[in-house]
């Protein structure tokens, strides 16, 4: 772990110096392992030009010394103002970087009072998605990880899928599919597993509940295994018995979208023109409302992450950069069609990294 966080914190140093800032104050969690490994749950990081240096409490400073050698601890208790001065004696006037996009008004409210007493001519300067955008190049060793957490979410899926029938209710189906990530190696799983039956599949986020789960209809299908850390992703929709035809022509023209995407996408691509590849089949096929969500999103650390997809989104898709690629439909009333897979840039093309399978729309499954 030494020499990949050094080469981190180097790389962090390099873009502090380029937007002229003497440090940075890192709350967020994954930037917070991403920079130095510790995995506790709370603590903060000062990184500056010649120091590195984690603040934890006392439950975590043995944990802490252990994950991340190459920082400085310091235990701390109560409010910012107890401890911040001690971190920042060392700095000279200047800017301190902080994470605008993670920091609470209450937070940010005490740093600046602490500042003021404790170092009046430093000033707080905002740095939005910096941590952010360097975490969305995977090393060769986040990739491994993800890889993995893609398997054994696929793993899980085939394996609960299998043995689904009608009548289970959709929080059973969850909980089958997150004992089943467990007993497969994963850690905390990525996020709450998606269940999502009939119309109730017509909400992209809709939560599992006592419903249960009826022939011929939509089940849309969300989950994600998480370890060493970093999360896998994957969607699919499958029907118990036989389909009709409203669903084949539905997931029939989610599938196009995805493959369209799949095939469309390169590197230095936008995520604008990437979703795009994926919208044009949709809204052919006359559902171009029924799409409202973005094509995908990094994945990472954070289920959630850089880069983004979606027909807002200028980043552009780098090799090494890790991507959900998740068309949909959502028909009120009727139900829901996503299909997910998560993919890495590698030579130019997004590579797949989930493998679980798919219905087929000429086939009942």
């Amino acid at each position: 772990m030494t020499a990949k966080v050094n080469s981190r914190i180097n790389h962090l140093r390099r873009e502090l110096s380029q937007r002229e800032l003497n440090a940075i104050f890192v709350s967020q969690p994954e930037n917070r392992r991403y920079l130095s490994g510790f995995t506790g749950s709370a603590g903060f990081l000062l990184v500056t030009e010649q120091e590195a240096i984690l603040a934890t409490d006392s439950r975590y400073t043995e944990q802490a010394a252990a994950q991340a050698p190459d920082y400085k601890i310091l235990q701390i208790s109560g409010n910012l103002s107890t401890w911040l001065p001690e971190l920042v004696t060392s700095l000279n006037n200047g800017r301190l970087g902080f994470e605008d996009s993670h920091v609470v008004f209450a937070l940010h409210r005490q740093l600046a009072d602490t500042l003021k007493e404790a170092k009046p001519n430093l000033s707080l300067t905002p740095v939005e998605g910096l941590l952010e955008s360097l975490r969305a190049f995977k090393e060769p060793e986040e990739i491994v990880l993800i890889a993995r957490a893609a398997e054994t979410t696929d793993t899980a899926f085939e394996e609960v899928t299998n043995r689904i029938q009608s009548g289970t209710t959709e929080k059973e189906v969850a909980w089958e599919l997150e004992k089943s990530l467990h007993e497969h190696g994963s850690g905390a799983i990525a996020f709450q597993v998606i269940v999502a039956s009939g119309p109730n599949a017509a909400l992209p986020h809709h939560m599992p509940s006592e419903r249960r789960i009826q022939p011929g209809e939509p089940v849309v299908i969300d989950i994600g295994a998480r370890v060493g850390g970093y999360c896998g992703d994957l969607t699919r929709t499958i029907c118990l018995g036989t389909p009709d035809d409203k669903f084949k022509q539905v997931y029939g023209t989610v599938l196009k979208a995805q493959s369209a995407a799949i095939t469309g996408i390169k590197e230095g691509i936008s995520g604008h023109d990437a979703d795009a590849l994926a919208r044009a089949v949709i809204e052919e096929a006359g559902y171009g409302q029924a799409f409202g969500h973005s094509l995908g999103h990094g994945v990472g650390l954070a289920a959630h992450e850089e880069p983004r997809l979606g027909p807002n989104s200028d980043d552009i898709l780098k090799n090494t950069m890790v991507f959900s690629i998740e068309p949909g439909i959502y028909l009120s009333g009727w139900g829901g069609v996503r299909i997910e897979d998560l993919a890495v840039m590698d030579n130019g093309r997004p590579r797949l990294l989930s493998n679980a399978k798919k219905w087929e729309p000429e086939v009942s499954s």
